[in-house]
């Protein structure tokens, strides 16, 4: 195998079939379920447990955080939305009415990353727009990590059978 060859295998678009693929996804889904509404999820539970200092650290985190992405949202809002409505329709039209399955395998990524996404800004608005305690702000950020680990776990497993069903596909017909 010459080096070509192996550059062209590691690769491949050919995405459901290729492990670093699913590598990716994978660091996807545990990036997203870490980092909630910009903040490392482990400082909550060093806030739970330890108080004083680490909760004031989580409250200074979250609002750095929060007023963060409603500046960029209120600025760039309508652009923003803009832009993802075209990606994710260019990536769908490419991927499920001309058959690119790494059209395919980025739409089962993006799609729901948009998702996350408007989780983490309604829990930043209302974050922002009732005052929260340390405890309150604990649950908050607790039941937002759960919201977006139910979409990852909807989306991994929409992912598999997809991706099951492009190889077996592939395998069997093509």
């Amino acid at each position: 195998m010459d080096l070509f060859s192996l550059i062209v295998e590691m690769i491949d678009l050919r995405s459901f079939s290729n492990l670093w693929y699913w590598i990716a996804l994978a660091v996807l889904w545990s990036s997203a379920s870490h980092w909630v509404l910009g903040v490392p999820y482990d400082m909550v539970g060093r806030a739970s447990r330890m108080g004083g200092q680490a909760a004031q650290d989580l409250q200074d985190a979250v609002r750095i955080q929060i007023n963060r992405l409603l500046y960029i949202t209120d600025i760039t809002g309508v652009f923003l939305i803009s832009f993802m409505f075209f990606l994710v329709t260019t990536l769908l039209l490419l991927g499920f009415a001309y058959g690119v399955e790494f059209a395919q395998a980025l739409v089962l990524m993006v799609l729901p990353m948009n998702v996350v996404g408007l989780i983490n800004l309604s829990a930043a608005r209302a974050v922002q727009a009732t005052p929260h305690d340390d405890r309150a702000l604990r649950s908050r950020l607790t039941r937002t990590r759960f919201y977006i680990q139910l979409v990852g776990i909807v989306s991994i497993f929409v992912t598999a059978i997809w991706g099951m069903y492009q190889n077996l596909s592939i395998g069997v017909f093509g």
